[in-house]
Parts: C-alpha cells; structure tokens; sequence
C-alpha cells in the first residue's frame, strides 16, 4: 500500500471515531458519571501513558530543543483549549450539532494555511467562507435540543472556538510531521497536556464515583481514551506527512454523518429542519473552500 492510500484510510478512521465519539463521551458526561473537565483529565493521562509506552517499540529520535517550544504550544491548541471546550461544549449541546459545528475546521485551516502554509485563496473559497460560516451561525441561534439542561448557543460557541483551536494545531504539527515520527513528538505533547488540564480537572477527578460504573459506562470511557484520543491523535500525524493540512480537514465532513447516524440509532439526538439547512450550508461552503479554481491575482 502506497503512503497516499495509508493516509487517506487514517483519516478516514479519524473521523469514523470522532464521530461515534460524540455520542459516547456526551451519554458518560450527561448520565453524571464523569464531568467534562475531568474526563478531559483522564483522556489526556490515558493518552500520555499509552504513547509513552508505545514508544519504546519505535526507532528513538531526538528532539531539537527549539521544537520543543512548538510541542508545547501544539498542546495549547491540540490538547489543552482544544479538549476542554470540546467536552464543555458537547455537555451543552447535542452530538449532531457538535459534529457539524467542527465541519468548519477546513474552513479555518484554509485561512489559516494562506498565512502560514502559503496556500492560495480564490474568489470561490472567499465566497464557501462565508456560506459555511453562516451555517455555523444559523445552527448556534436557531438550533435546539431535546435535552432539558443543555444551552445550545453556549455549547455550539465552545464547539466552534474548539474548532478554531483544533485548526491551529493541526497547522502547527504539519511541520512536526515533516520532521518526526508521531510517537517522537506526541508523547510530549500529551505529556504537556497533562500540565495544561490538571487544574482544570483535578478535582472533578477526585469526586468521580468509580463503583457506579456500568459496563457500558466503562467501555464508553475506554473508547474515548484509546480510540478517540489515542487512535486519533496517532493516525492524524501520519496522514498530515503525506497530504496537505487541507484535505485531512476536508475529511471532517463525514464526522456529522457518522454522528448523526449514531447518536439518532443510540436515541441521544433528532434530525430539525435548521440542522439540515445549517449543515447544507457548512458543506456548501466546505466544497467550495477545497474546489481547485484560479487563484486571485
């Protein structure tokens, strides 16, 4: 199998454990098992002991000491902002229109590729800018939930500031990917990640009731953990090494299918007209953002 092939088959898988991931870890964090900011916690710890462990089966490589400083800030982005407003986000609001929300990420990754990537703009992607962004905008004031509790708008507003963080990060390992293997780099990201969440997390950790964990409950949390964060956060690196930062965005647009899918088979979410409209807006607009035209002079 060619490096392009391997590349596009992990970031599909990506985005199909993204996607289930939006209904496992909202029915943990709702149920009251976990709260969000602890979950964060024990995702990141999780992550940080597998990586490390896995990493004595791979070739060592050193680090410059420069890039360490790029690590850390690809935890910022990619671990600290970006899971805490993640799992807030998703308490507030429902698995579809989280899915959908994060189907802007290539949007912004354009816009962020053009100043630090030196990609083109084009008056069509301008013109999928704005139509996507607009679906985003529709959704967070027009859209509801079937949950008593949840704040749509609020939880929507923490998805999209989460999607913005998740572009930086993925903008910024891009030239890490160029340069290490995955399992060089991300056992220190995660392991900065650690110091990031452990004041926000530590002491909802403290109060989690482990004994009332049902089987389900325990394999929802061992999914987000190995699969939705682990899993993911290995296969996004190594599809970045072989294609651009904006067709690995691209893929996110399945993330609503696969959510939606899930989330309406497992009963946590419905289909409204606004999200049907919102997300033919965010995909228009994600179409036109990866359609290959002439660049503007």
């Amino acid at each position: 199998m060619n490096s392009r092939k391997f590349a596009l088959i992990a970031v599909f898988l990506v985005q199909l454990l993204y996607g289930l991931n939006y209904t496992y870890a909202k029915n943990v964090i709702n149920e009251g098992f976990i709260q969000s900011f602890a979950f964060v916690l024990l995702r990141v710890i999780g992550a940080t002991i597998l990586f490390w462990g896995f990493s004595f089966f791979f070739k060592k490589q050193k680090i410059e000491p420069k890039d360490f400083v790029t690590i850390f800030f690809a935890a910022v982005f990619g671990v600290g902002i970006n899971m805490l407003l993640f799992l807030k986000g998703l308490e507030l609001t429902t698995p579809i229109h989280a899915s959908v929300i994060m189907t802007i990420t290539p949007v912004i990754i354009l816009v962020l590729s053009i100043f630090f990537l030196d990609e083109k703009l084009t008056k069509l992607k301008v013109f999928g800018i704005v139509i996507a962004f607009s679906g985003g905008i529709l959704l967070t004031a027009l859209g509801d939930s079937t949950r008593v509790g949840d704040n749509v708008a609020l939880g929507n507003l923490c998805i999209f500031i989460n999607a913005i963080s998740y572009s930086i990060y993925v903008i910024i390992i891009k030239r890490l990917t160029a340069k290490y293997h995955p399992f060089t780099f991300i056992k220190w990201l995660f392991l900065f990640g650690i110091i990031l969440t452990l004041p926000f997390g530590y002491q909802e950790t403290l109060e989690i009731q482990w004994h009332t964990f049902t089987p389900y409950i325990w394999f929802s949390v061992l999914f987000v953990i190995i699969g939705a964060t682990f899993g993911t956060y290995l296969l996004n690196p190594l599809a970045l090494n072989s294609l651009k930062a904006s067709t690995v965005g691209t893929f996110i647009y399945l993330q609503p299918v696969i959510a939606g899918v899930f989330a309406i088979v497992m009963g946590v979410d419905a289909v409204s007209p606004v999200k049907l409209i919102a997300m033919l807006f965010i995909f228009s607009g994600v179409y036109l953002v990866t359609k290959k035209t002439k660049v503007l002079a």
